[in-house]
């Protein structure tokens, strides 16, 4: 059940964020860490270390926090299958201004590229739109990716959850700071927050 798509997945996220704007975007575990910190550092950019299934919950704070905000959650397939309830969970709260796309490449990269279930024929978004997600959908061309990024930026009548379909590879890894309380302070005080 694998999937040949050969979309480079740094490309593809570059992308999705070139015209971002003011959204705020939380990045899972791993690559889609790397791959957000690749398309430029910035203050509204929170990066999730070691907390693997976390990104789209964290989005869902986020947006209930910030409503008048978009919030995007990058995330992985592992990760997001990891944390299948909080898709559930998503579902039920339905937050206007949620996206959640996951970078799929059909392995689990940090842990060696076994196998992951969505190349084993596991389809997220179907499980998004059983969940009542208010739209789903899987992109495997950059054209795509860039009407995507067109979507994204328009209201919402509920969450949404879009899968980017990658190659299997892992390119250089681009760092971010690991600094937890860097991070936090940071993005809040892009908020408008003291530091806490």
């Amino acid at each position: 059940m694998s999937d040949s798509s050969q979309l480079d997945r740094r490309a593809a996220v570059a992308a999705l964020l070139r015209n971002r704007g003011d959204t705020l975007v939380v990045s899972g575990l791993g690559s889609p860490t790397y791959d957000l910190h690749a398309t430029g550092d910035r203050d509204d950019n929170f990066y999730l270390w070691g907390a693997m299934g976390g990104a789209a919950l964290m989005g869902l704070g986020l947006a209930q926090a910030q409503p008048a905000k978009r919030v995007l959650a990058l995330t992985g397939d592992g990760e997001q299958l990891m944390g299948l309830g909080g898709i559930a969970t998503i579902g039920v709260v339905r937050p206007r201004n949620l996206d959640i796309v996951v970078i799929d490449n059909q392995h689990f990269g940090e842990t060696g590229m076994q196998a992951s279930h969505t190349g084993r024929g596991v389809d997220l978004t179907a499980i998004a739109a059983a969940c009542g997600f208010a739209a789903t959908g899987t992109v495997r061309s950059i054209a795509e990716v860039e009407r995507l990024a067109a979507q994204i930026a328009e209201p919402a009548d509920g969450p949404r959850l879009f899968v980017i379909k990658v190659v299997a590879e892992n390119p250089p890894r681009s760092l971010p700071s690991r600094d937890a309380v860097f991070i936090k302070n940071r993005f809040r005080a892009h908020l408008g927050f003291a530091a806490a």
